[in-house]
């Protein structure tokens, strides 16, 4: 007896002895069709996920920090997206891992196949990222509806409040403070005086601008400014500008232009002053002089 018919022997021994048990071959195919739609969604996952990263840099104020150097990098580093980023890591090794369990791993070395990987996603994610998808998956999210409130909290840290910078549309102008419209409503951003590097007359009603500091219960001290051009300024901000306020008139004072409370972040004390005001039919800006001293 050879030594083919030997192994054929005592394969068909374990068989009959129940120690090797036969498999369908549909089980086999169901496995691999089940492996194979796994990496697919995975892939696909960490394309979706790589384009709303680049997204979120591109249309927050996050990277506009670095433009303050060394003193932009702590609000840098509170407005990065740290949670796409973590989606993105773990659903790139999960497809990496569902590589290496297919017949793919035994044709190329799993290095050259992970980097192919890595462009695959590196490439599409980047053209989706400037395609409407990214956008309408935001619009989903804070307009709270259809399948992108899966991803609030990954794309609302987008616009909420930092501790160390704060982006927004001037106004009001004082001598030493100013009032934002951002995407949490209005906000007082104070400055200290005779700051060289801040000329609070170089700043206009409507212009938008950036601005590092730190954050107070009610008010923003800030340390550095820099003007935004419109088209420039980050595109989520100002779309969540527009949610937040709505367009309206602030030289208004009928009853549909009264002041929302979720608009004020001032002190409880203010912010009952501005809305007493206003409801006196006094314009919303001079009630901005009465009241916030």
């Amino acid at each position: 007896m050879n030594q083919s018919e030997q192994i054929e022997k005592k394969i068909m021994s374990q068989i009959k002895s129940g120690r090797v048990k036969l498999r369908s071959k549909y089980l086999f195919l169901a496995k691999k069709l089940g492996l194979n739609s796994g990496l697919v969604l995975t892939i696909a996952l960490s394309i979706l996920f790589f384009s709303l990263a680049l997204f979120y840099l591109r249309t927050t104020d996050s990277l506009n920090y670095l433009w303050f150097g060394q003193d932009g990098i702590v609000a840098f580093l509170e407005s990065f997206p740290y949670m796409l980023v973590a989606g993105l890591i773990l659903f790139l090794f999960a497809a990496g891992y569902l590589i290496s369990r297919t017949e793919w791993s035994y044709h190329r070395p799993f290095k050259y196949i992970f980097l192919a990987l890595l462009l695959v996603v590196l490439a599409t994610g980047s053209l989706a990222a400037y395609s409407g998808i990214s956008e309408n998956i935001e619009n989903q999210v804070f307009e709270k509806r259809g399948p992108g409130m899966l991803f609030n909290p990954f794309i609302s840290p987008g616009i909420k409040p930092r501790s160390s910078g704060i982006a927004g549309r001037v106004y009001y102008i004082e001598e030493d403070y100013i009032i934002l419209e951002t995407p949490r409503g209005l906000e007082k951003v104070i400055f200290m005086p005779h700051d060289p590097k801040i000329n609070i007359q170089d700043l206009n009603m409507g212009e938008f601008i950036i601005a590092i500091g730190s954050r107070n219960p009610y008010n923003f001290q800030a340390k550095n400014i820099k003007l935004i051009e419109q088209h420039q300024f980050p595109a989520m901000i100002k779309r969540g500008i527009h949610r937040q306020l709505h367009p309206w008139d602030p030289n208004n004072t009928s009853s549909s232009t009264l002041f929302a409370p979720e608009w004020l972040n001032f002190d409880p004390i203010t912010n009952k002053c501005i809305r007493d005001c206003h409801i006196d039919q006094t314009p919303p800006r001079e009630c901005f002089k009465h009241c916030l001293k």
